[in-house]
């Protein structure tokens, strides 16, 4: 499943493509024909993203798009239009380029009430400016819940997922079986810190990356990370293998349904 950095890149793009424009709106798969059909025409104001939920507004229009991209879903902007329609395209959008939405789990005209319920169910997003860390550290210092579980928790945070998770533990040196009451609040903080910034970086490549210089290709002298996820990791997707600062066969377990990845030896924090 795309994390929130894909979601906000992609709120980036639509803004920067469509933003202004007056676009044609259709529904080739016909499950959105009737409210795609509504925005027909209509000026798109922008796109904004919130955890892994986009939220596309229409001037004059009071309701607003709402998709939820899930396991397979893409949204792909290409340039130009006319595009012959690929594979099941719920909904497409064009001006001076096109946008083509295929196998979202949500993809809805939703009044502003419906927005709000929503947002209600989220927690803080570290990508947005008006995110408030403490309302996710309340949640997390009550828990018995492995801090590995929370991370994943979107009701505790917003927009992480599977790689973000693994990758932050491990840069922190937390055990992932760490009940969230065992965590400090200062710890927290620098966790919450480092997924803000690694979150933006991820956002301006398109990928995550989450070694230091110091464990970059280059400085290790070791060949790229090579993987259909990209990006250099320190143990996503790595198990078996040595871990890039103290050589520990990464391990792998199901945490909350996803497998996690952490290194025995870095990572004995409590």
């Amino acid at each position: 499943m795309p994390e929130g950095h894909t979601l906000h890149r992609l709120a980036d793009d639509l803004t920067a493509t469509f933003a202004g424009h007056a676009v044609r709106s259709s529904s080739p798969q016909g499950r959105f024909a009737a409210e795609a059909a509504r925005l027909d025409g209509r000026v798109l104001e922008g796109a904004e993203a919130y955890g892994k939920h986009l939220f596309v507004s229409f001037a004059d229009v009071p309701s607003v798009v709402h998709v939820h991209l899930g396991l397979y879903g893409s949204f792909v902007i290409s340039p130009g239009t006319a595009h012959p329609v690929v594979g099941q395209v719920r909904w497409r959008l064009e001006s001076e380029a096109t946008a083509d939405l295929r196998g979202p789990n949500a993809c809805e005209l939703l009044a502003p009430p419906e927005v709000d319920v929503i947002m209600s169910r989220l927690g803080p997003d570290p990508l947005r400016a008006d995110a408030d860390p403490d309302l996710a550290w309340h949640r997390i210092h009550r828990s018995d819940t492995p801090i590995a579980a929370l991370l994943m928790d979107q009701k505790v945070l917003a927009g992480v997922g599977n790689v973000y998770r693994a990758e932050v533990l491990f840069r922190h040196e937390v055990a992932p079986m760490t009940a969230g009451r065992r965590l400090t609040r200062r710890r927290w903080t620098a966790m919450w810190d480092d997924l803000c910034a690694l979150m933006r970086v991820g956002v301006e490549r398109g990928r995550i990356d989450t070694v230091r210089p110091e464990h970059e290709p280059e400085a290790m002298g070791r060949p790229p990370r090579a993987d259909d996820h990209g990006g250099e990791v320190y143990v996503y997707r790595r198990e078996g293998m040595p871990c890039l600062v103290c050589g520990t066969a990464i391990r792998r377990r199901d945490v909350a349904g996803r497998n996690l990845f952490w290194c025995p030896s870095c990572q004995r924090r409590h």
